[in-house]
């Protein structure tokens, strides 16, 4: 099986009053998407962040990408909260995971 990352990498304005809920709110509703697999996120700070977004195809992220409410997000998100922003997607073509608590 195929697997998608949007990479999703910004930086907040120093005033982003809302985003936190709209973060939460979008990855509720990125979660109940068809083609949806998992969703890696953090921020520091001084407002850089860097998202991933886990995804079964392209028609999945395209179907995602057209969601009116993420679009309503992606709007606010331009006009108020992100001094920049930059999207990419990449085909995952390994995975290799560690984790020090296993046997």
């Amino acid at each position: 099986m195929a697997v998608y990352a949007v990479i999703f990498t910004s930086k907040l304005k120093l005033s982003a009053e809302g985003y936190e809920a709209m973060a939460e709110e979008m990855e509720r509703l990125a979660r109940a998407q068809p083609g949806f697999l998992d969703i890696e996120s953090v921020r520091a700070p001084s407002g850089e962040g860097i998202t991933v977004c886990y995804w079964e195809s392209l028609a999945a992220i395209a179907a995602w990408k057209a969601n009116v409410r993420h679009q309503a997000a992606q709007k606010r998100g331009r006009e108020e909260w992100y001094e920049r922003y930059s999207l990419k997607i990449c085909q995952v073509e390994r995975e290799d995971d560690f984790s020090s608590n296993t046997p």
